[in-house]
């Protein structure tokens, strides 16, 4: 092999073509970014390191054009702004399709670029040969790129579904815990049941633990139950609007709220915005489960109503949507609002009476929606009452469209 073929003129010429342009090259990459994904520009490469970093990626590929054979220090660095790019992406919620996409994008655009420099650079320098090495390089460079924000962004993705697993199996023993425990209940009651000493009162007591055990292993089944087709469903990407799932939550809790003679209410401007049917189906049912539970029986006026929020993408923050569900019921102590998420922890547990629950439904929502990319959290208005609101990520164009729009309310 000849020195020409280890570093071809035509590879200086293009290499010099692409540091000249860069900022344009850049350019053409992020409006390219933007028009597949509802994010605003300034939030692609979102600070100034980061900005600095990526026509230094640009660099790095000229590098490697001109100089493959000496480039591995080079590499190195454009490797480490790589996974920077890696690390950002997944704090935006970018999926790694999404990932493939831009730097299909970027290939495109680069070899677009290189073909134009063709047409100013001497045609005496423009052989077959060294065309097809420059190619090669271009295509090795941006594969290294590729997989470096590839490989950093799924060892992120790794540890977040390691700690995950490490939540369901914390969550899974609890369970166990908690269905021992009802069970034991029964077992126990049952036995004295049988027994002849047994007065009256004490025949009525143990069938009140036996019903209320029964009923305790009923609520943890179906939470259960409710995973389980959240985890199948999910696979699916079963999505719908999201007034049709909140109507539909507030259909199945109609007879509850009726006989708590409680007025659910769904916001008009509601967004119908689509979202995941089970995830947010599961968290509306708790939530307002929840708000018909602990009502206020003092009050002759006993409402909930579903709201929601859609905050579009800008500069400084991603766009979310917020669920929130509003009552004037009994709210929640101060000093237990700390652990309202915890599993197992029931806020009245000893204050309200004839209220049954096993203190998993929202450290369950709580799960489902981290899942997902959001949050779930209570607001206390100084009017009393609860505010019960969950979040999930939104970048989405059709959802910004449907910020606006408006549904007819809906009324039990």
């Amino acid at each position: 092999m000849n020195a020409s073929d280890v570093h071809p003129p035509l590879a200086r010429l293009l290499a010099a073509e692409l540091r000249g342009a860069r900022t344009e090259v850049v350019r053409r990459w992020l409006d390219r970014i933007v028009a597949r994904v509802t994010i605003e520009p300034s939030s692609v490469f979102p600070t100034e390191e980061l900005l600095n970093h990526v026509p230094l990626l640009v660099d790095g590929i000229a590098d490697y054009l001109e100089h493959a054979d000496r480039a591995g220090d080079e590499a190195i660095t454009v490797e480490g702004k790589a996974m920077e790019l890696g690390a950002l992406r997944h704090a935006q919620g970018f999926d790694a399709y999404q990932i493939l996409k831009e730097h299909e994008i970027l290939a495109g655009i680069l070899y677009t670029f290189l073909r134009e420099a063709l047409d100013r650079i001497d045609p005496a320098v423009v052989e077959p040969r060294a065309v097809a090495l420059c190619w090669q390089r271009v295509a090795e460079s941006t594969e290294r790129i590729r997989q470096s924000t590839m490989m950093h962004f799924l060892r992120i993705s790794a540890e977040q579904v390691r700690l995950r697993e490490e939540r369901l199996r914390r969550f899974n023993r609890m369970v166990s815990h908690e269905l021992k425990n009802r069970v034991g209940a029964i077992r126990g009651a049952s036995t004295l049941l049988a027994e002849p000493w047994l007065e009256p009162a004490q025949t009525a007591q143990f069938q009140r633990i036996i019903s209320q055990n029964g009923e305790g292993l009923q609520r943890v089944l179906e939470n259960l139950t409710a995973l389980s087709r959240l985890e199948g469903e999910s696979r699916q990407q079963r999505n719908v609007l999201l007034p049709q799932a909140a109507q539909e939550v507030v259909r199945q809790l109609r007879d509850a709220a009726k006989l708590g003679n409680v007025r659910v209410t769904i916001d008009d401007a509601l967004p119908a915005v689509e979202v995941d049917a089970a995830a947010v189906e599961l968290a509306l049912t708790n939530f307002v489960s929840n708000a018909i539970k602990y009502t206020d029986k003092s009050k002759p006026d006993r409402w909930v109503k579903v709201s929601a929020e859609l905050l579009v993408t800008t500069v400084e923050r991603p766009g979310e949507l917020i669920v929130r569900v509003e009552d004037n019921g009994l709210g929640v102590p101060e000093d237990a609002r700390p652990r309202l998420f915890e599993q197992f922890f029931r806020a009245h547990g000893t204050t309200v009476t004839g209220v049954e629950g096993t203190g998993l439904g929202l450290s369950i929502v709580q799960e489902t929606v981290t899942s997902l990319g959001g949050r779930a959290w209570a607001e206390f208005p100084a009017t009393g009452g609860s505010v019960f609101l969950f979040s999930l990520p939104s970048r989405r164009e059709e959802d910004a469209a449907a910020a606006g729009t408006r549904r007819p309310e809906a009324t039990v």
